[in-house]
């Protein structure tokens, strides 16, 4: 090799170098952009991958509102449901029952005694004037009174007895009498008939009997033609201070309604109520009852809203609550009218009842 050419190639050799660096230069940036094309790519192909699994749940949805769209509204339906259910107007409320305690089938005996004595002392103080509402004057006429007195009131008893005792004032007088006489006389009494022969036989057992004298036991006033229980209790409690219930009518619903007894066999009731009280109140709780229920503790429309022992009563509510409604259905004194009595006792508050209307001819009438 000459000089020249060592000396060209060793002119040449730096042009060459950058010659063989500018072909490895692009190659590097082809590299390069590979790499980079090659990452977007993968970039490209996770997104789609997403999208893709994303896509189903996403279709879904898009096909639930067109359905939704497309789906025909029905109006009547959905007034239906967003309507409210009909509300039913309250019933007026009645007046709220002051329920007393105590009274049940399970109350104990200790229990019921200390409310009959609670009960015995509120209608005391009530009816301080209670008695017997038959007008007597001795022993032989409250027998008699008391006979006549089954189904009629103490009133038109007591508006009969002046004439028949007038007429038959003793026993023997009585046991004397003509029975249709005698019928006539107690004829308003109603049952006439057979109180007559009652009356005509108790006269005569007395008379032939007992010396023309009323008997002071249970024992021998049940023996009596027409005596029972009830009416030998009323004689004994009245005429010979001996105590004793009266259970009538008046008496037996009301210590059932007070929940003292479920008895409903009058010798039951006197037994299970004698068990309760005290034998000296026998005979005034027996007057104070039945004081009370002929005069606001009626059978069928109590008034419970004038009832003075309201408080003490397991009943309470069975009849009329109003107060001025409750105080119209009073009577007797209570309600401001004549008593049964006659003749009544000096303490009684009200006014005597007036006598019967005379049945004779008016005077002066057409003969």
């Amino acid at each position: 090799m000459s000089e020249r050419e060592a000396a060209k190639r060793a002119t040449g050799g730096p042009t060459a170098a950058k010659k063989t660096a500018a072909k490895k230069a692009p190659a590097r940036k082809t590299a390069a952009k590979k790499t980079a094309g090659t990452k977007a790519t993968a970039e490209k192909t996770a997104t789609r991958a997403t999208a893709k699994k994303a896509t189903p749940a996403a279709n879904k949805t898009a096909a639930k509102k067109t359905a939704a769209k497309k789906a025909p509204v029905n109006t009547a339906a959905k007034k239906s449901a967003t309507k409210k259910p009909a509300t039913k107007k309250p019933a007026a409320k009645k007046p709220a029952a002051k329920k007393a305690s105590g009274g049940t089938s399970t109350e104990s005996k200790a229990s019921r005694a200390r409310r009959a004595a609670r009960i015995n002392e509120a209608l005391a103080d009530v009816y301080y004037y209670a008695h017997p509402e038959l007008d007597f004057e001795n022993p032989f006429e409250l027998l008699v009174a008391t006979v006549l007195s089954a189904q009629t009131t103490d009133l038109r008893v007591n508006q009969t007895t002046p004439a028949l005792f007038a007429s038959y004032p003793t026993p023997e007088d009585m046991a004397a009498a003509n029975p249709e006489e005698l019928e006539e006389l107690i004829r308003p009494t109603g049952f006439f008939r057979s109180k007559a022969k009652s009356l005509l036989g108790l006269s005569a057992a007395l008379r032939d009997n007992f010396g023309g004298e009323v008997p002071g036991t249970v024992d021998e006033l049940v023996t009596l033609p027409g005596v029972g229980r009830k009416t030998a209790f009323v004689v004994l409690g009245n005429a010979f201070g001996v105590p004793g219930l009266t259970v009538d009518t008046h008496f037996g619903r009301l210590v059932r309604r007070w929940k003292l007894t479920e008895q409903t066999d009058a010798v039951k009731v006197e037994q299970e109520i004698d068990a309760l009280l005290p034998k000296s109140e026998w005979t005034m709780f027996s007057h104070r009852t039945i004081f009370h229920g002929r005069r606001i503790c009626h059978s069928r429309k109590p008034a419970c809203g004038a009832c003075p022992i309201a408080e003490l009563c397991p009943s309470y509510g069975e009849g009329e609550t109003d107060p001025e409604k409750a105080k119209k259905l009073l009577k007797y004194e209570m309600g401001g009218q004549p008593g049964q009595r006659l003749k009544p006792p000096a303490d009684y508050p009200g006014q005597p009842a007036p006598p019967l209307p005379s049945r004779a001819p008016a005077a002066g009438a057409a003969q």
